[in-house]
């Protein structure tokens, strides 16, 4: 009894000496983990903190070498002329933006309902067509979309890039919300069409209604990626100040005259990022929600 007695007691000794290594190495890593995060905070964070402090310097008070230091005192004097330059691109952009968006939302849920609840001979194969479509580079459809676009008479408008970003749209978009359908249940579309309900009404009545957090989705990624086009921006209307849009009318600030203005440029990056930096604030956790209801599975 005694050797047994002592053999637990080591027994539970070890246990213990174990667990505390294993907590040891647990604590660890959390530490880690945390210094880790905390890095790439100030990496992603740093470019932000940049524009905030050089835009409230003045236009000629930034210079290379205290960039990083915050301001004596306040000097808004360079927001005043930025925005005055700005603010027509802007209200540009987000005209073709929401526009654009809007409508490859639209397409690509018809399309989505369509590839993942309506089955029809050849439809894997023209679905492998539509992702196809996300693969192929800006540059390799720039000549036949100007003579598209000239030959629909939009050449010399802000409508070329909103057929430019619908078409460019509509692949990912199909791919997000076939994925979002597919999880919804067969058993619900049936019931409907043993009610009589055409697929029309389905898509309608039942389909549309459980699809507020694949249109989140794509609304926001839409969004951001047209905000943030240059290529096509600057390419497709020639870069014709009459069509200068967020992007393209930074470009002509940071990158215009002999001499540079660091307040200037920074504040104008600032404002042109302000929008897409309110839509992940005020709708990333709607995001984030559409992706783990099955947007982006499958």
């Amino acid at each position: 009894m005694s050797s047994d007695l002592v053999d637990r007691v080591t027994q539970s000794k070890d246990i213990s000496r174990n667990k505390k290594k294993l907590d040891g190495v647990g604590q660890f890593w959390l530490v880690f983990r945390y210094i880790a995060l905390t890095i790439l905070f100030v990496i992603a964070a740093l470019p932000i903190y940049i524009m905030v402090v050089n835009s409230v310097k003045g236009i000629t008070g930034v210079t290379q070498s205290a960039a990083f230091l915050p301001p004596s005192h306040l000097n808004f004097g360079a927001w005043g002329p930025t925005w005055k330059v700005l603010r027509e691109p802007m209200q540009r952009t987000l005209f073709f933006v929401l526009q654009s968006s809007i409508i490859s939302a639209i397409v690509g849920s018809i399309n989505g309902f369509v590839f993942a609840k309506w089955k029809f001979k050849g439809s894997t194969f023209i679905f492998t067509l539509f992702l196809f479509g996300m693969f192929i580079p800006y540059q390799a459809i720039m000549i036949p979309l100007t003579q598209f676009n000239h030959w629909a008479g939009i050449g010399g408008t802000i409508y070329v890039l909103v057929v430019a970003h619908v078409i460019y749209g509509i692949p990912i978009c199909t791919l997000i919300f076939r994925n979002y359908y597919a999880a919804i249940p067969n058993e619900l579309i049936e019931a409907a069409r043993v009610d009589g309900a055409g697929m029309v009404r389905i898509f309608r009545t039942i389909i549309l209604p459980l699809s507020i957090p694949g249109f989140v989705v794509v609304l926001i990624w839409q969004f951001t990626s047209a905000w943030n086009d240059f290529l096509f921006a600057i390419f497709l209307t020639g870069g014709s100040p009459k069509l200068a849009v967020a992007t393209t009318a930074l470009n002509f600030i940071t990158g215009s005259g002999n001499q540079v203005y660091y307040g200037n440029n920074m504040t104008a990056s600032l404002i042109v990022s302000i929008p897409t930096l309110l839509v992940y604030m005020f709708l990333g956790r709607y995001f984030l929600r559409g992706l783990l209801s099955g947007s982006l599975k499958g």
